[in-house]
């Protein structure tokens, strides 16, 4: 969780001197930050009433940042946090409205596996209407200057062109999670290059349930996994060999990050799920793995068994499950794209 941004010298409820990282006075127990607090209130409610959720989230969660733990108010706000993430999804485009009559026929999974193969053809599209997204991204310097540290890394490598592909593809993964989380008002950094491991967002506070988390972290690789398509539709239109292998590498990479461990992105989709359908998500990543062939989907379904056996959510996700079954179905497939050159 980020410091408060605001800083108190003396205490305005009895003078006492107070540290710049206090948020409660140890002489009268007022709250340091009272009056800021009372004004993101008022600045929530205005939000709430005028339907915006998500800048209704972003205040509630700034006044967070100045309560300590303990105070009374962390809960209800908490619990509103909660409300509004609820609100935010379910104003996002219904997946099950867009269905095809064939797509709905076929059970939870893998209907969402086939939604989503169904809608690839507007993958490059989404991607161009973010082009100014993703272009302000590289404003900020630890970013460009980390992205051109990998870039010289993977260069020495492998040649330009490819080091170009793989951190463009770990550019769009990272802006995908940043772009989930302004939605959600979750303050977070810029994303961050570690030559050799990829890339991070760092998060200065937490979301509020399982499936906003869940969410957040899936939208890296729905975003990665429209970077790989773009990439092998420019191989279909001009057959040079590298643009299928960074649509190969992206592919591969985002497939990997739906490993169900850890701080990757599977693992905290995993934490949204109940144990049927974690036992779903095992299944068909079995017979995913059966219809592409693709090695990596049986370590997938190892670890997702493994984490089926866990602690797991108590109500179902049905969003959740259709897009991470979605993402293993279509990053498996285009991850068998051949690559010329390589046997």
């Amino acid at each position: 969780m980020s410091s408060p941004a605001i800083r108190a010298s003396t205490c305005s409820g009895c003078g006492t001197e107070l540290a710049g990282s206090l948020l409660r006075c140890p002489g009268c127990r007022r709250l340091v930050h009272a009056d800021r607090l009372s004004a993101l209130s008022i600045e929530a409610e205005q939000h709430e009433q005028a339907g915006d959720a998500a800048q209704a989230i972003v205040a509630w969660r700034a006044a967070l940042d100045l309560l300590p733990p303990d105070a009374a108010q962390v809960e209800t706000i908490q619990r509103r946090i909660t409300s509004l993430t609820e609100r935010v999804a379910a104003a996002e485009p219904s997946a099950a409205s867009k269905r095809p009559d064939f797509v709905r026929r076929f059970g939870p999974w893998l209907g969402g596996g086939l939604l989503l193969a169904w809608k690839l053809k507007f993958a490059l599209i989404f991607l161009l209407t973010k082009a100014k997204f993703l272009l302000l991204g590289l404003t900020k310097a630890s970013t460009l200057f980390s992205m051109l540290a990998a870039a010289g890394v993977y260069w020495a490598l492998w040649g330009w062109k490819f080091a170009l592909g793989i951190v463009g593809s770990i550019y769009v993964h990272e802006m995908g999670h940043v772009a989930a989380l302004r939605r959600y008002g979750i303050k977070a950094s810029a994303p961050m290059f570690i030559p050799g491991f990829g890339a991070i967002v760092r998060l200065h506070q937490r979301p509020a349930t399982p499936a906003e988390d869940a969410r957040t972290g899936l939208a890296g690789p729905v975003w990665g996994l429209g970077a790989a398509i773009a990439a092998a539709a420019i191989y279909l239109a001009t057959r040079s060999p590298i643009w299928a292998a960074i649509a190969h590498f992206g592919a591969w990479v985002n497939l990997f990050n739906l490993l169900p461990v850890w701080q990757l992105d599977g693992g905290r989709a995993f934490n949204a799920l109940t144990r049927i359908q974690r036992w779903i998500a095992v299944a068909a990543l079995g017979g995913i793995w059966f219809a592409s062939g693709e090695p990596l989907l049986v370590l997938l379904a190892i670890a997702a068994g493994a984490r089926a056996f866990g602690e797991a959510a108590t109500e179902p996700d049905r969003g959740t499950l259709s897009t991470y079954v979605g993402l293993a179905l279509v990053l498996a497939l285009l991850s068998r794209l051949p690559v010329p050159g390589v046997t």
